[in-house]
């Protein structure tokens, strides 16, 4: 990475840095992470998505480099989708290929191998299905403490 590069990442917040990258993004997303892989122009994000801290974007297989010599032209590569509504915690790895639904929450320090359906609540490592975001709300509604008033 170059002193440019470098110098952009430090000082532009992860919201402005990920569409100077070439992240595609909707619109009231707040976003945290900067880290986007090495191939940023992949990575999709709906409106109205929370990228928390430490999040990684994975949009290519480097395993593949293992099978170069026999194949030295191979390369993986993956698209990345997050829709509308979406919450992704602390420090959560999304591998290539993909898509996140509408309504989810990624758990924290999850790792994300196979595409989320809708209204899904997923955790683990690989992340599997928890609860439906609407059985999350009921369970916690009662949990609230109504700072946003």
């Amino acid at each position: 990475m170059n002193l440019f590069k470098i110098l952009i990442r430090l000082i532009l917040p992860a919201k402005f840095y990920a569409n100077f990258v070439g992240v595609k993004m909707g619109k009231n997303c707040r976003i945290v992470s900067k880290n986007f892989g090495s191939e940023p122009y992949l990575i999709e994000i709906g409106n109205h998505v929370h990228i928390t801290r430490g999040v990684n974007f994975i949009t290519h297989d480097g395993s593949m480099w293992i099978f170069r010599d026999i194949y030295p032209d191979l390369d993986i590569f993956g698209k990345i989708v997050i829709n509308d509504n979406t919450f992704i915690g602390n420090n959560v790895t999304i591998l290539p290929g993909v898509s996140i639904g509408k309504n989810c929450i990624v758990g924290a320090n999850s790792v994300v191998t196979k595409s989320i359906p809708d209204n899904c609540v997923v955790a683990g490592n690989p992340a599997k299905y928890i609860t439906s975001s609407q059985s999350s709300l009921e369970k916690t509604i009662k949990l609230n403490a109504n700072t946003k008033r």
